[in-house]
């Protein structure tokens, strides 16, 4: 099964979001779910060629379950439409800056960085951007990189944080809880053979950017 099968069987999915539906169809979801993981240990496998931290890690630590916890939420479809992926050094429970796959029919992304930290690893980013701004504007400015990521995303406070002023000449960055960047992927491009290699390529632009963001919670 290849991607274009596995949006196949998401789009099945989405007009059959049902118990029912699943229970009869679960060898088309375990083949879907098989090929996705496939597809995310290809990507790991090339990653870990320049990247010694990946090398033992496995696509099932990063992948997501499809099922969702629907405890709190006024939506009770009991499954998500997309499937997603967090690669990072010790799988997607660690809290460490990372390589996101996120496949949905027509809204599929990859994306790269931090997804609300806690605040202590926040603060500990906060305090890098103030000591090297000027490295983290060079990495979000170089015009491949801005060319395919567009610019910084994510949840940002209105107001300054504490500890620093509201004129502090870094606080368009200081004011991010968040700090992701996104290259969105048509369908058409996701089905193409080359695709993996498309991905492969994302994230080598991604890994400066990464790069800076874990460097602040190694110090």
């Amino acid at each position: 099964m290849k991607l274009k099968e596995i949006l196949n069987f998401l789009n099945d999915l989405e007009k059959n979001n049902t118990r029912e539906w699943m229970t009869e169809n679960k060898p088309y979801y375990l083949q879907a779910k098989s090929a996705f993981e496939q597809f995310i240990q290809e990507l790991i496998d090339n990653l870990a060629i320049t990247d010694p931290d990946l090398t033992h890690l496995t696509a099932k630590e990063c992948t997501f379950r499809l099922y969702r916890d629907v405890r709190f939420s006024k939506d009770k479809t009991p499954y998500k439409t997309n499937f997603g992926a967090d690669i990072k050094k010790g799988g997607k429970k660690t809290r460490i800056a990372s390589y996101y796959v996120h496949i949905q029919p027509g809204k599929s992304f990859i994306a790269g960085g931090m997804y609300m930290p806690s605040s202590e690893t926040l603060s500990a980013i906060r305090q890098e951007i103030d000591y090297q701004a000027d490295e983290l504007r060079k990495i979000l400015s170089n015009p491949t990189f801005k060319s395919r990521f567009g610019s910084l995303q994510g949840d940002r406070l209105k107001r300054a944080p504490k500890g620093y002023q509201p004129d502090d000449p870094n606080i368009d960055l200081l004011r991010h809880k968040s700090f992701i960047v996104v290259d969105d992927v048509t369908d058409s491009v996701l089905v193409k053979k080359d695709f993996t290699d498309h991905v492969v390529q994302t994230f080598d632009l991604l890994k400066p950017f990464n790069q800076f963001l874990n460097r602040a919670l190694d110090e």
